[in-house]
């Protein structure tokens, strides 16, 4: 079984920030051996982010705050809110903006290594 507290993982270094944009805090990854990474992520508030998983695949739980996600294809917009999910099944690129402050749980397959930055497409490498 697996247990881990925020404070764990900031001393295990699994947790990444980017002040005055977000937090990632990195509860299971591809060291975990379980397959998927689990993430909870928190937007700050009045931040837009365009990004494209070309890698990987993502699932977004909304745990917290108000904001939305724009399909950068179709231009569709969704409004995000507590207990709303949007997974990025396609590899989508897409836009997502924090109305205010967004606490996201974040699913990924294949899993992350925990290194991991957005590149110049918002996407992470496969490492």
């Amino acid at each position: 079984m697996i247990v881990r507290s925020l404070e764990d993982l900031k001393a295990q270094g699994r947790y990444r920030e980017k002040p005055g944009a977000w937090t990632s805090s990195r509860y299971l990854l591809r060291d975990d051996d379980v397959g998927f990474t689990m993430t909870q992520t928190t937007v700050a508030a009045g931040t837009r982010q365009i990004m494209e998983y070309k890698n990987h695949v993502e699932a977004n739980l909304i745990i917290e705050g108000e904001g939305t996600v724009t399909d950068t294809a179709t231009g569709q917009t969704y409004a995000l809110a507590p207990g709303v999910m949007y997974t990025l099944d396609k590899h989508d690129r897409h836009e997502l903006e924090a109305t205010t402050d967004l606490r996201i749980v974040c699913v990924f397959t294949p899993a992350l290594v925990g290194e991991e930055s957005h590149d110049e497409d918002g996407s992470y490498p496969l490492l």
